[in-house]
């Protein structure tokens, strides 16, 4: 994570204050993961798959930090952000393969690649923002998932499993590429802004088929 987090350092030229930030988020996700660690776990500690997660998420954490850093996106700053957002959803299919290949797939594992997967597309649409290129409501672009959590505490029947959906899946990959051509030093500001709102509204409309599927079959004694 430090070496990850010192390169962007460099290559922006930023102050210590960006490595303190990088440093607590990463005290922050771990203290996460160790509190949600189930035990024993299969196999030898974290297992292949969730070190490819966790090695994911220094990348992930390295986006994080810049959010509040002005003007990162000068100098070809844009691209170096793309690059790097580029190899953390690429690894993306590589974790759940290797739970597969190696027989450690956990609900664990599936938690943690989900939510890491939820803080990169919150972190993107705030750097889409920052960018200037398009309007603060593209935050909400990332936002889904927590409003989701956040309703489960309100509706019980919001927290029940949801059965396997490739459209689920199909959805943030293309949430994750419109992120990031929204990014594009080329893309202009308008066509950014068109692929975002089209982005949110088939994201709203994804959301909103497991709300009304999980309602019909929710239990009306639990609220």
């Amino acid at each position: 994570m430090l070496a990850v987090s010192a390169g962007v350092a460099w290559w922006f030229t930023l102050p210590a204050i960006y490595l303190f930030r990088a440093v607590a988020l990463y005290g922050l996700v771990s203290a996460l993961v160790l509190r949600h660690l189930p035990l024993p776990m299969p196999g030898t500690g974290l297992g292949p798959a969730n070190r490819v997660t966790l090695g994911r998420a220094t990348l992930v954490i390295a986006l994080a930090a810049l959010v509040p850093q002005p003007q990162v996106g000068i100098n070809g700053g844009d691209w170096f952000i793309i690059g790097l957002a580029t190899v953390a959803l690429c690894l993306d299919g590589v974790d759940g393969w290797l739970a597969r290949r190696t027989g450690n797939t956990t609900r664990f594992g599936a938690r943690f690649d989900m939510e890491l997967d939820s803080l990169l597309m919150l972190v993107l649409a705030a750097l889409v923002w920052r960018s200037g290129k398009v309007p603060l409501w593209v935050i909400g672009l990332g936002l889904p998932r927590y409003v989701f959590f956040a309703a489960g505490w309100c509706w019980a029947w919001l927290r029940n499993p949801l059965p396997e959906r490739l459209r689920r899946k199909m959805g943030c990959v293309v949430q994750g590429i419109t992120l990031l051509v929204c990014l594009g030093p080329i893309v202009p500001e308008h066509l950014a802004a068109a692929a975002a709102g089209s982005t949110f509204v088939l994201l709203l409309t994804s959301f909103a088929a497991d709300v009304v599927w999980l309602f019909r079959r929710a239990d009306p004694s639990r609220g």
